[in-house]
């Protein structure tokens, strides 16, 4: 079997790669093995210097890396190489604080001394997504790395180019050369590897279905996962909103990454005092976005395969079919690329698909709600539980509802949602469980040990 790199711009084929069968990968692991047994002896500073040069090699390389990205997954260039600079950010972050995070902490007992202490579990196994094919493993192997644990990464077949250029950036930064490792397999095969023994930790950042089956897998072996899942972010407008600002945060984040992303705004819930304004607004907005080659000057690419563009347009034609209004958009243009335009859809109601389900691609639902109440009950009213915003100007309001009235993992006032290297990022319900960056992110994929003198 062989894994397929196709530029979703032009629908050409990039590279095919031969898949890696069990004595090859399974040699690989012994090899990650033999490297982290050296790397997790390695104190703070050795390591700290590592992640600051692998900083400054991304630093060097953006323009080129950022062609690799966008080439295999279609993001423009300008977002894919501000995506390199956020791996530069995380890459930084954690050389400078991961010796405090993980600092011994002294507990008052009737010991001599007690304390906990965190020492590096061993191999942790990634399974990562095609829509930030660089930002979502850094985000896992700065902090992972830091800690003192080895890395192999099973990413997305679609961008395994980008896979083998991370690999080799940890190598030019002069990590031990078998520390970070790609294995080229497809989906068949991560079952196998969750079970192989030194295999002892699982992230994945992916659909919900491919959560469960890894924590299945995972659960029945007993072995540690963070789940980062799907989302259907709602972004709540109520009447006191600055309306400009906030139809310029939902665009911003309805459209990046041509709309998949977990935490993209997906459902706009409008209080209907604002809601015909609310909705010229971001229909005037939505259709000045161009769309067009990635390496060009545009506001959205295509999307990374076709049969992704074609599902979610069957997302629309089914909430169109059950009473949701077409305002922007909904057809797919002619000619070559998996492209999908700016699309609107309103009076969108629970039981559709696009309120129901998670619309990976770049179409905005527009849902009204009566008052503030509703407007809360309709954004909980969801499987999913990654992100939220909301808009207003009364601040203690939006502190209130924000902290304690919407169930998301993380919830943001009068800005659109996303991760930051400095604060935990992850969901609640269906969208996951665990933790990713800041302290609680490197502290995930420790032991966190009990120690006692008498």
């Amino acid at each position: 079997m062989s894994l397929q790199s196709i530029n979703p711009a032009t629908g050409e084929l990039i590279h095919e790669y031969n898949e890696m069968d069990v004595p090859e990968w399974g040699k690989i692991l012994c090899q990650v093995q033999t490297d982290f047994e050296q790397w997790r002896r390695t104190d703070f500073t050795r390591r700290s210097k590592k992640m600051h040069r692998a900083a400054d090699v991304l630093r060097e390389n953006k323009q080129p890396l950022g062609e690799v990205i966008t080439n295999e997954m279609g993001k423009p260039l300008s977002e894919a190489m501000a995506e390199v600079e956020k791996c530069v950010w995380v890459c930084d972050y954690y050389a400078d604080k991961a010796a405090t995070f993980l600092a011994a902490e002294d507990v008052s007992t009737e010991m001599y001394r007690s304390y906990v202490a965190f020492q590096p579990l061993g191999i942790m196994l990634a399974v990562m997504p095609w829509n930030f094919p660089f930002w979502q493993v850094f985000r896992f192997a700065a902090p992972g790395l830091m800690a003192g644990n080895g890395a192999v990464l099973k990413h997305s077949s679609n961008v395994s180019g980008c896979a083998l250029a991370i690999e080799e950036i940890f190598r030019e930064a002069g990590f031990p050369v078998n520390l970070f490792r790609t294995l080229l397999i497809g989906s068949g095969q991560v079952g196998k590897v969750i079970d192989h023994s030194l295999v002892k930790a699982v992230t994945l950042t992916g659909s919900t279905p491919a959560g469960r089956a890894v924590a299945a897998r995972a659960g029945s072996a007993l072995k540690k996962t963070v789940l980062e899942l799907g989302g259907s972010d709602p972004y709540i407008i109520l009447a006191d909103a600055d309306l400009d600002k906030a139809v310029e945060a939902c665009v911003f984040a309805r459209l990046l990454n041509s709309g998949q992303s977990c935490i993209a705004a997906k459902r706009f819930i409008v209080v209907a005092d604002v809601a015909e304004r609310f909705e010229q607004l971001l229909l005037d907005k939505m259709r000045a976005k161009s769309m067009g080659d990635p390496m060009t000057k545009v506001d959205l690419g295509p999307m990374a395969r076709n049969d992704l563009r074609d599902e979610l347009h069957q997302q629309v034609i089914r909430s169109v079919k059950t009473g949701a209004v077409l305002l922007l958009g909904g057809v797919i243009p002619r000619g070559a690329g998996a492209y999908y335009p700016p699309t609107i859809l309103t009076n969108v109601k629970p039981g559709m698909p696009a309120f129901d389900e998670e619309l990976f691609g770049p179409v905005a639902a527009i849902i009204r709600a009566g008052d503030e109440a509703e407007a809360i009950a309709l954004a909980n009213k969801s499987d999913f539980g990654l992100g939220a915003a909301l808009f207003t100007q009364d601040l203690e309001k939006g502190q209130r509802i924000a902290e304690q009235e919407l169930e998301a993992g993380c919830c943001f006032v009068n800005d659109f949602v996303r991760s930051d290297p400095r604060l935990p990022f992850g969901g609640v319900k269906m969208s996951g469980y665990g933790r990713e960056l800041a302290q609680f992110g490197i502290r995930e994929f420790v032991n966190i040990k009990t120690v006692c003198i008498k």
